[in-house]
C-alpha cells in the first residue's frame, strides 16, 4: 500500500485515477477546490477507509505525507481555462512549485499531467516528444499552453537540481463518463447537444483532426507511467485519428431520431489543425497502448450523458 497524493481528484480523469489505485489497495488523498471537479465524482469513495478528500487549491503550499503524487489540478477545457486565465497560469506554475516542494519534502515520486497543448498548433505530424511546438505566447489557449510549458521546466528543474524524482505525461484529447456536459469539448459537445435534439456545431469545415482517448485506457497509462522509472515527458493518447466532422456523423448515427443536423461556424483562433500522438515511446517504455475503440468509448460517454441529462428513458 502506497500513500497517493491525487490533486484535481473530483475532476474527469482525476475521479477515475483514483477508482483505479484504490482498487489496487492504495490509501489516496485526494485534493481538489471544486472549480472543475464535482463532488458527485467522489462520492462513491467516501465510504472507503482508504480514501480521504481536502478541499484545498493547489496555488497554496500544503504539507502531507505522500509515496507518489499525480498533479492533475488544472482546468483543461477552453470554457474553463479561458473564464479566468490568469488562475489557469497560477494553476499550472504556482500548483506545480507547490507539489513540487512536497514531493522533495517527502521523497514522493510525482507525475505532472501535461497536455498535448504544449505542442500548440503542430507542424510535424503525428508528434513525438522530440518536438518542441508551434506555441503562441500571447493567443486565447497560451495561459494553458504555457502553462504546461512552465510546469514541464519546473519539474526538470527540480529533477536536475534538487533530485526529485519526476515524470511528465503528455496527454491527449481523454473522453468518457464525468465529463462536465459544458466543459465545451467537441466529444460532450456533440453528445449533449444531440441529445437534446439541438443542431450538431462543428467549428470550421470539420476537416481538422483528433485522436480520441478512452479514459480507462488514460488511467493505465498514468499508472503505468508511475509505477516506471521513466522521466518523460512521454505521450499518452490514441493515435487513431479521425476528423471532427467524422466523428459528428458517427454521433448522428449513434444517436438517431433527434431531428439534429451539423451546422457549421468560424474556427476559434489558434485552434489546432491535425493532432495525432507518437506513442512509439510509451509502447517502448511501458508496453502501453490503447484498447478500447472509439465506438466503443463513445457508447459509453453517451450513455452517461443520457442519464446525466435525464434523457435514461428515451433509449436503453
Amino acid at each position: 500500500m502506497k500513500n497517493v497524493v491525487v490533486t484535481g481528484g473530483a475532476g474527469f480523469i482525476g475521479s477515475h485515477l483514483i477508482e483505479a489505485l484504490l482498487a489496487r489497495g492504495h490509501a489516496v488523498i485526494c485534493m481538489d477546490n471544486f472549480f472543475t471537479g464535482v463532488k458527485k465524482n467522489i462520492l462513491p469513495f467516501m465510504s472507503d477507509p482508504n480514501f480521504e478528500f481536502i478541499r484545498h487549491d493547489v496555488v497554496v503550499p500544503i504539507l502531507l505525507e505522500a509515496d507518489q503524487i499525480y498533479h492533475l489540478a488544472c482546468p483543461a477545457s477552453p470554457v474553463h481555462y479561458q473564464g479566468n486565465p490568469i488562475k489557469t497560469l497560477k494553476t499550472s506554475v504556482l500548483g506545480t512549485l507547490n507539489m513540487l516542494g512536497l514531493a522533495k519534502r517527502t521523497k514522493a515520486r510525482i507525475l505532472l499531467a501535461s497536455t498535448s497543448e504544449v505542442y500548440g498548433d503542430p507542424e510535424v505530424h503525428p508528434q513525438p516528444e522530440t518536438y518542441h511546438g508551434n506555441v503562441n505566447p500571447v493567443g486565447p489557449r497560451a495561459c494553458y499552453d504555457e502553462g504546461k510549458r512552465a510546469a514541464e521546466t519546473l519539474m526538470v528543474g527540480y529533477r536536475d537540481y534538487n533530485g526529485v524524482n519526476v515524470t511528465i505525461a503528455r496527454i491527449f484529447n481523454t473522453y468518457g463518463p464525468r465529463m462536465l456536459a459544458n466543459d465545451g469539448r467537441v466529444v460532450s459537445n456533440f453528445i449533449c447537444q444531440v441529445l437534446e435534439g439541438k443542431d450538431l456545431t462543428v467549428y470550421g469545415d470539420g476537416s481538422q483532426t483528433r485522436s480520441f482517448c478512452y479514459v480507462s485506457d488514460m488511467v493505465g497509462g498514468l499508472i503505468r507511467l508511475m509505477d516506471s522509472s521513466e522521466t518523460g515527458p512521454i505521450n499518452l493518447g490514441n493515435p487513431h485519428e479521425v476528423t471532427v466532422k467524422d466523428l459528428a456523423d458517427m454521433v448522428l448515427k449513434m444517436i438517431p431520431g433527434t431531428g439534429s443536423e451539423v451546422v457549421y461556424k468560424p474556427l476559434p483562433a489558434d485552434d489546432p489543425t491535425r493532432r495525432r500522438p507518437d506513442i512509439s515511446l510509451a509502447r517502448r517504455a511501458l508496453g502501453w497502448s490503447p484498447q478500447v475503440s472509439l465506438a466503443e468509448g463513445l457508447q459509453a460517454a453517451i450513455a452517461y450523458f443520457r442519464k446525466e441529462l435525464g434523457h435514461a428513458h428515451d433509449r436503453p
